[in-house]
Protein backbone atom coordinates (compact mmCIF):
# COMPACT_ATOMS: atom_id res chain seq x y z
CA UNK A 1 0.00 0.00 0.00
CA UNK A 2 1.24 3.21 -0.90
CA UNK A 3 0.67 6.57 0.69
CA UNK A 4 2.03 10.27 -0.72
CA UNK A 5 1.93 13.54 1.42
CA UNK A 6 1.13 16.76 0.03
CA UNK A 7 1.18 19.94 1.14
CA UNK A 8 0.48 23.05 0.19
CA UNK A 9 1.06 26.70 2.34
CA UNK A 10 -0.76 29.42 -0.38
CA UNK A 11 -1.61 32.87 0.74
CA UNK A 12 -5.07 32.12 1.58
CA UNK A 13 -4.63 28.64 3.80
CA UNK A 14 -2.28 26.24 4.88
CA UNK A 15 -3.11 22.45 3.93
CA UNK A 16 -1.61 19.21 3.97
CA UNK A 17 -2.94 15.32 2.50
CA UNK A 18 -2.60 12.22 1.81
CA UNK A 19 -3.09 9.96 -0.88
CA UNK A 20 -3.90 6.31 -0.92
CA UNK A 21 -2.88 5.04 -3.97
CA UNK A 22 -4.42 1.68 -3.80
CA UNK A 23 -7.60 3.37 -2.26
CA UNK A 24 -7.94 5.99 -4.66
CA UNK A 25 -9.24 8.31 -1.44
CA UNK A 26 -7.46 11.21 0.31
CA UNK A 27 -7.19 12.18 3.54
CA UNK A 28 -6.90 15.86 4.22
CA UNK A 29 -6.30 18.74 6.84
CA UNK A 30 -7.13 22.44 5.95
CA UNK A 31 -7.29 25.63 7.61
CA UNK A 32 -7.47 29.23 5.97
CA UNK A 33 -5.05 32.33 7.28
CA UNK A 34 -6.67 34.77 10.01
CA UNK A 35 -7.60 37.99 8.42
CA UNK A 36 -8.65 41.09 10.42
CA UNK A 37 -12.22 42.03 10.12
CA UNK A 38 -12.79 44.37 7.29
CA UNK A 39 -8.99 43.96 5.80
CA UNK A 40 -8.38 42.56 2.40
CA UNK A 41 -5.78 39.88 2.53
CA UNK A 42 -2.36 39.76 4.48
CA UNK A 43 1.54 40.86 4.60
CA UNK A 44 3.59 37.92 3.45
CA UNK A 45 5.19 38.29 6.79
CA UNK A 46 1.64 37.65 8.45
CA UNK A 47 0.97 34.82 5.67
CA UNK A 48 4.88 32.72 6.93
CA UNK A 49 3.98 33.80 10.25
CA UNK A 50 0.16 31.99 10.36
CA UNK A 51 1.72 28.88 8.30
CA UNK A 52 4.25 28.20 10.73
CA UNK A 53 1.89 28.10 13.40
CA UNK A 54 -1.17 25.81 11.66
CA UNK A 55 1.46 23.63 9.53
CA UNK A 56 2.39 21.50 12.83
CA UNK A 57 -1.01 21.54 14.11
CA UNK A 58 -3.07 20.12 10.98
CA UNK A 59 0.24 17.34 10.42
CA UNK A 60 -0.63 16.30 13.86
CA UNK A 61 -4.52 16.22 13.14
CA UNK A 62 -3.19 14.25 9.63
CA UNK A 63 -1.70 11.95 11.05
CA UNK A 64 -3.40 11.03 14.03
CA UNK A 65 -4.07 7.45 13.75
CA UNK A 66 -2.24 7.00 10.77
CA UNK A 67 -0.48 3.47 10.66
CA UNK A 68 1.10 4.05 6.85
CA UNK A 69 4.29 4.35 5.75
CA UNK A 70 4.74 7.67 3.33
CA UNK A 71 6.26 6.86 0.05
CA UNK A 72 7.00 10.23 -1.45
CA UNK A 73 6.43 13.77 -0.87
CA UNK A 74 4.97 16.43 -2.79
CA UNK A 75 5.08 20.27 -1.92
CA UNK A 76 4.23 23.66 -4.35
CA UNK A 77 6.98 26.03 -3.83
CA UNK A 78 5.88 28.45 -5.99
CA UNK A 79 2.86 29.91 -7.52
CA UNK A 80 2.94 29.23 -10.72
CA UNK A 81 5.96 27.66 -13.36
CA UNK A 82 6.94 31.18 -14.92
CA UNK A 83 10.10 33.82 -14.29
CA UNK A 84 10.05 35.56 -11.33
CA UNK A 85 6.86 33.91 -10.00
CA UNK A 86 7.89 33.58 -6.10
CA UNK A 87 5.99 34.12 -2.77
CA UNK A 88 7.90 33.68 0.60
CA UNK A 89 4.02 32.39 2.55
CA UNK A 90 5.43 28.43 0.08
CA UNK A 91 8.90 28.49 2.04
CA UNK A 92 6.59 27.48 4.78
CA UNK A 93 5.59 24.21 3.11
CA UNK A 94 8.77 23.54 1.13
CA UNK A 95 10.88 23.82 4.63
CA UNK A 96 9.06 21.42 5.94
CA UNK A 97 8.83 19.18 3.58
CA UNK A 98 12.45 19.19 2.98
CA UNK A 99 12.54 18.25 6.92
CA UNK A 100 10.27 15.23 6.31
CA UNK A 101 11.73 13.95 3.21
CA UNK A 102 15.54 14.04 5.07
CA UNK A 103 14.16 12.18 8.03
CA UNK A 104 12.52 9.80 5.88
CA UNK A 105 14.59 9.64 3.24
CA UNK A 106 11.89 9.26 0.80
CA UNK A 107 11.93 11.63 -2.55
CA UNK A 108 10.30 14.89 -2.63
CA UNK A 109 8.90 16.51 -5.47
CA UNK A 110 8.26 20.28 -5.99
CA UNK A 111 5.44 21.51 -7.71
CA UNK A 112 3.74 24.67 -8.96
CA UNK A 113 0.15 25.91 -6.76
CA UNK A 114 -1.32 26.00 -10.18
CA UNK A 115 -0.20 22.86 -11.26
CA UNK A 116 -1.70 21.27 -7.85
CA UNK A 117 -5.31 23.33 -8.57
CA UNK A 118 -4.85 21.39 -12.16
CA UNK A 119 -4.82 17.81 -10.72
CA UNK A 120 -7.18 18.23 -8.25
CA UNK A 121 -9.78 19.50 -10.79
CA UNK A 122 -8.74 16.49 -13.21
CA UNK A 123 -9.21 13.90 -9.96
CA UNK A 124 -12.04 15.36 -8.77
CA UNK A 125 -13.72 15.92 -12.41
CA UNK A 126 -12.92 12.12 -13.46
CA UNK A 127 -10.71 14.05 -16.11
CA UNK A 128 -7.36 12.08 -14.84
CA UNK A 129 -7.37 10.66 -18.68
CA UNK A 130 -6.11 13.89 -19.84
CA UNK A 131 -2.62 14.02 -17.93
CA UNK A 132 -0.55 13.53 -21.03
CA UNK A 133 -3.03 15.28 -23.46
CA UNK A 134 -3.65 18.94 -24.46
CA UNK A 135 -6.77 20.79 -23.19
CA UNK A 136 -7.70 24.21 -21.94
CA UNK A 137 -7.89 24.98 -18.25
CA UNK A 138 -8.40 27.83 -16.41
CA UNK A 139 -7.01 28.74 -13.16
CA UNK A 140 -9.55 31.30 -11.44
CA UNK A 141 -8.27 32.50 -7.99
CA UNK A 142 -7.29 35.45 -5.47
CA UNK A 143 -4.12 35.63 -7.51
CA UNK A 144 -4.94 34.61 -10.55
CA UNK A 145 -7.36 34.27 -13.06
CA UNK A 146 -5.76 33.08 -16.49
CA UNK A 147 -6.73 30.75 -19.00
CA UNK A 148 -3.83 28.03 -20.04
CA UNK A 149 -2.94 25.41 -22.48
CA UNK A 150 -1.69 22.27 -21.30
CA UNK A 151 0.08 19.11 -22.15
CA UNK A 152 2.25 16.66 -20.63
CA UNK A 153 2.28 16.28 -17.13
CA UNK A 154 0.72 19.45 -16.92
CA UNK A 155 2.85 21.63 -18.45
CA UNK A 156 1.57 24.94 -19.11
CA UNK A 157 1.24 27.94 -21.85
CA UNK A 158 -0.55 31.38 -20.84
CA UNK A 159 -2.91 31.81 -23.30
CA UNK A 160 -4.55 35.03 -21.78
CA UNK A 161 -5.66 36.56 -18.60
CA UNK A 162 -6.70 39.45 -16.68
CA UNK A 163 -5.46 42.47 -17.19
CA UNK A 164 -5.51 44.18 -14.48
CA UNK A 165 -8.15 42.63 -10.87
CA UNK A 166 -8.29 38.81 -10.60
CA UNK A 167 -11.35 37.41 -10.45
CA UNK A 168 -10.90 36.00 -6.56
CA UNK A 169 -10.25 40.01 -5.82
CA UNK A 170 -12.90 41.56 -7.50
CA UNK A 171 -15.05 39.02 -5.37
CA UNK A 172 -13.65 39.49 -1.88
CA UNK A 173 -13.89 43.80 -2.97
CA UNK A 174 -16.86 43.07 -3.25
CA UNK A 175 -18.10 41.02 -0.47
CA UNK A 176 -15.92 42.68 2.60
CA UNK A 177 -17.58 46.36 1.02
CA UNK A 178 -21.08 44.39 1.74
CA UNK A 179 -19.79 43.27 5.33
CA UNK A 180 -18.94 39.93 4.77
CA UNK A 181 -15.67 38.54 6.39
CA UNK A 182 -11.97 37.55 3.81
CA UNK A 183 -12.28 35.76 1.93
CA UNK A 184 -15.91 36.67 0.89
CA UNK A 185 -16.19 33.72 -1.94
CA UNK A 186 -18.79 31.79 -0.27
CA UNK A 187 -21.16 34.33 0.90
CA UNK A 188 -20.96 36.40 -2.06
CA UNK A 189 -22.13 33.55 -4.16
CA UNK A 190 -24.98 31.98 -1.29
CA UNK A 191 -26.25 35.57 -1.62
CA UNK A 192 -25.70 35.46 -5.66
CA UNK A 193 -28.49 32.62 -5.39
CA UNK A 194 -31.33 34.33 -4.11
CA UNK A 195 -31.36 37.18 -7.00
CA UNK A 196 -33.61 36.96 -10.17
CA UNK A 197 -31.75 38.87 -12.07
CA UNK A 198 -30.06 38.08 -15.09
CA UNK A 199 -27.65 40.26 -16.25
CA UNK A 200 -26.12 40.46 -19.68
CA UNK A 201 -22.93 41.98 -20.77
CA UNK A 202 -21.10 42.85 -23.91
CA UNK A 203 -17.33 41.66 -23.16
CA UNK A 204 -14.28 43.49 -24.70
CA UNK A 205 -10.79 41.38 -24.86
CA UNK A 206 -7.79 42.59 -25.73
CA UNK A 207 -5.36 39.68 -26.84
CA UNK A 208 -7.88 36.93 -25.34
CA UNK A 209 -7.63 39.06 -22.16
CA UNK A 210 -10.11 40.05 -19.97
CA UNK A 211 -10.48 43.74 -17.55
CA UNK A 212 -12.40 43.12 -14.24
CA UNK A 213 -11.19 46.44 -12.42
CA UNK A 214 -14.72 47.91 -13.82
CA UNK A 215 -16.52 44.95 -11.37
CA UNK A 216 -15.81 47.12 -7.68
CA UNK A 217 -16.36 50.59 -9.16
CA UNK A 218 -19.67 49.04 -10.90
CA UNK A 219 -20.89 47.11 -7.63
CA UNK A 220 -20.16 50.32 -5.34
CA UNK A 221 -22.00 52.43 -7.21
CA UNK A 222 -24.74 49.68 -7.18
CA UNK A 223 -24.62 49.89 -3.33
CA UNK A 224 -24.79 54.03 -3.27
CA UNK A 225 -28.17 53.81 -5.23
CA UNK A 226 -29.49 51.37 -2.86
CA UNK A 227 -29.79 48.32 -4.86
CA UNK A 228 -30.21 44.96 -2.91
CA UNK A 229 -27.24 43.51 -2.01
CA UNK A 230 -27.96 39.81 -3.99
CA UNK A 231 -28.75 41.91 -6.89
CA UNK A 232 -24.83 43.19 -6.55
CA UNK A 233 -23.36 39.45 -5.45
CA UNK A 234 -25.29 38.35 -8.31
CA UNK A 235 -23.79 41.29 -10.96
CA UNK A 236 -20.63 40.92 -9.81
CA UNK A 237 -20.22 37.10 -10.13
CA UNK A 238 -22.24 36.73 -13.65
CA UNK A 239 -19.85 39.65 -15.24
CA UNK A 240 -16.99 38.18 -13.96
CA UNK A 241 -18.47 34.76 -15.79
CA UNK A 242 -19.14 36.41 -18.81
CA UNK A 243 -15.26 37.40 -18.96
CA UNK A 244 -13.99 33.66 -18.35
CA UNK A 245 -16.76 32.74 -21.25
CA UNK A 246 -15.32 35.45 -23.75
CA UNK A 247 -11.79 34.08 -22.79
CA UNK A 248 -12.76 30.60 -23.63
CA UNK A 249 -14.10 31.32 -26.63
CA UNK A 250 -10.63 32.99 -27.85
CA UNK A 251 -8.67 29.84 -26.63
CA UNK A 252 -10.68 27.52 -28.92
CA UNK A 253 -11.19 29.62 -31.70
CA UNK A 254 -7.19 29.91 -31.34
CA UNK A 255 -6.39 26.32 -30.56
CA UNK A 256 -9.41 24.22 -31.46
CA UNK A 257 -11.98 22.58 -29.68
CA UNK A 258 -10.37 20.68 -26.64
CA UNK A 259 -11.71 19.72 -23.38
CA UNK A 260 -11.61 22.68 -20.86
CA UNK A 261 -11.41 22.69 -17.55
CA UNK A 262 -12.00 24.99 -14.24
CA UNK A 263 -10.11 25.03 -10.90
CA UNK A 264 -9.20 27.08 -8.01
CA UNK A 265 -11.90 29.13 -5.74
CA UNK A 266 -13.80 31.14 -7.23
CA UNK A 267 -14.71 28.32 -9.76
CA UNK A 268 -16.67 26.59 -6.98
CA UNK A 269 -19.03 29.20 -7.71
CA UNK A 270 -22.71 27.89 -8.32
CA UNK A 271 -23.93 30.67 -9.70
CA UNK A 272 -20.48 30.30 -12.18
CA UNK A 273 -20.41 26.58 -12.66
CA UNK A 274 -24.38 26.56 -13.80
CA UNK A 275 -23.75 29.20 -16.62
CA UNK A 276 -20.09 27.92 -18.03
CA UNK A 277 -21.19 24.23 -17.82
CA UNK A 278 -24.00 24.69 -20.13
CA UNK A 279 -22.27 27.32 -22.26
CA UNK A 280 -18.70 25.88 -22.66
CA UNK A 281 -19.63 22.09 -21.53
CA UNK A 282 -16.60 22.41 -19.29
CA UNK A 283 -15.36 20.25 -16.59
CA UNK A 284 -14.68 21.84 -12.56
CA UNK A 285 -13.12 20.65 -9.58
CA UNK A 286 -15.51 19.36 -6.85
CA UNK A 287 -15.94 22.61 -4.25
CA UNK A 288 -13.72 20.77 -1.63
CA UNK A 289 -10.89 20.51 -4.58
CA UNK A 290 -11.35 23.78 -5.73
CA UNK A 291 -10.23 25.66 -3.07
CA UNK A 292 -6.61 25.90 -1.64
CA UNK A 293 -5.63 22.30 -0.88
CA UNK A 294 -2.55 20.29 -0.92
CA UNK A 295 -4.51 17.24 -2.29
CA UNK A 296 -3.06 18.05 -5.95
CA UNK A 297 0.02 18.01 -5.17
CA UNK A 298 -0.16 14.83 -2.97
CA UNK A 299 -1.94 13.48 -6.37
CA UNK A 300 1.21 14.83 -8.33
CA UNK A 301 3.74 12.80 -5.76
CA UNK A 302 2.06 9.84 -6.81
CA UNK A 303 2.19 10.00 -10.11
CA UNK A 304 5.90 11.34 -9.86
CA UNK A 305 6.57 7.72 -8.44
CA UNK A 306 5.16 5.70 -11.25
Amino acid sequence: MAYYLGIDTSNYTTSCAVYDSEKDAFISEKELLPVKSGELGLRQSDAVFHHTVQLPELMKKLFDGFSGEISAIGVSDAPRRAAGSYMPCFLVGVNSAECIGSVTKKPLYRFSHQQGHIAAALYSSGGTELFGKEFIAFHVSGGTTEALKVSGELEVEEIASSLDLKAGQAVDRVGVMLGFPFPAGSYVDALAQKSDKNYKFKIKLRDGCCSLSGVENKCRKMLYDGEKAEDICRFCLQYITASLEAMANYAVMKYGDMPIVFSGGVSSSTVMRSILYKSLNASFAKPEFSCDNAMGTALLAYRKSL
